[in-house]
């Protein structure tokens, strides 16, 4: 791995059981839900490397959550563990019957990320909502995170419900991933300069491997609030289905009488472009691609989009 790249190291923990390893898979591995139930217990701390956006890599550290480990983690391997985290990633199984040890556990948790990374950002995520009876989980997923904020103190803590079987995984990763960017206003500057540009009703940014939006900005207002990560995994499902194929997958366009939408690969190695436009044209969308690949170099020099669109 090149030594120019800019690591973020964050840590994924949580009790034996909790979805940890099953979400991981279907995000960065291209796993789809029922395929996870193949999956076994991770030992000790699995460590993998995910490249974000040219140089930008996160070094996930997916920790084992067996009693033997996590007490391990919090003595023998507590400095290396806890050490330049820039985030935690706390997973609860919402049906746990362990509540109070599962709680006694994230606070150890908090203690050493207080001692060892005190700027680290703080994410819990409530897994595995589908099998809380539909009406109860407002309520249910309200209770824990008012629980879980009062016991990150002081550090700030941002809570998600999810399910590996809907979209709330995919919003969940991308609002984390999206704190991790360090060009992310430049982006989003960028994308809002090129919407205006070919009078798009929507563009978002995704990230190539993982299909996680990354930037989006909207011209006009949109019905679905989760349709990101719809297209997310309609994409992502689709792309699998070419790759069994042998096939590489470079573009897709859909029309009918009132929707015209675009989905392009802007660069070799990260974002994918989608627009929903009224008044858009490949064409445009290719003279972008150059513009955001330089975007695409966190470290590299500053940019503005002045391109000549038609």
């Amino acid at each position: 791995m090149s030594s120019t790249a800019m690591k973020k190291k964050v840590l994924l923990m949580g009790k034996s059981g909790s979805g940890k390893t099953s979400m991981r898979s279907i995000i960065f591995a291209n796993y789809i839900a029922r395929d996870t139930r193949r999956l076994g217990a991770t030992i000790d701390v699995e460590h993998s490397h995910v490249r974000f956006l040219g140089n930008l890599v996160l070094n996930l550290w997916d920790c084992g959550g067996q009693d033997t480990f996590m007490e391990n983690y919090f003595t023998s391997q507590r400095d290396n563990i806890f050490r330049n985290v820039e985030v935690l990633i706390y997973v609860f199984d919402v049906e746990s019957r362990e509540l109070e040890k599962d709680m006694h556990y994230y606070q150890s948790c908090l203690e050493a990320i207080l001692q060892n990374s005190p700027d680290a950002k703080v994410f819990c995520l409530v897994h595995k909502m589908d099998l809380v009876q539909e009406d109860q989980r407002d309520l249910i997923f309200k209770e824990r995170e008012e629980d879980l904020r009062r016991l990150s103190r002081p550090l700030a803590c941002t809570c998600f419900r999810t399910s590996i079987w809907d979209e709330t995984l995919y919003k969940a990763w991308s609002s984390i991933v999206y704190q991790l960017i360090p060009n992310v206003q430049q982006l989003e500057s960028n994308l809002r300069n090129f919407a205006q540009i070919i009078e798009a009703d929507e563009v978002l940014l995704f990230e190539r491997a993982t299909f996680l939006v990354i930037s989006h900005y909207q011209c006009k207002e949109q019905r679905d609030a989760h349709r990101f990560e719809k297209i997310s995994n309609i994409i992502k499902q689709f792309k699998l289905s070419c790759s069994k194929l042998a096939a590489s997958f470079q573009s897709m366009e859909v029309r009918n009488s009132n929707f015209a939408a675009f989905i392009d690969v802007t660069s070799r190695t990260l974002p994918f472009l989608f627009l929903a436009a009224s008044a858009a044209t490949l064409i445009n969308i290719r003279n972008a691609r150059k513009h955001f690949e330089k975007l695409e170099r966190v470290d590299g020099p500053k940019h503005s989009l002045h391109m000549r669109m038609r």
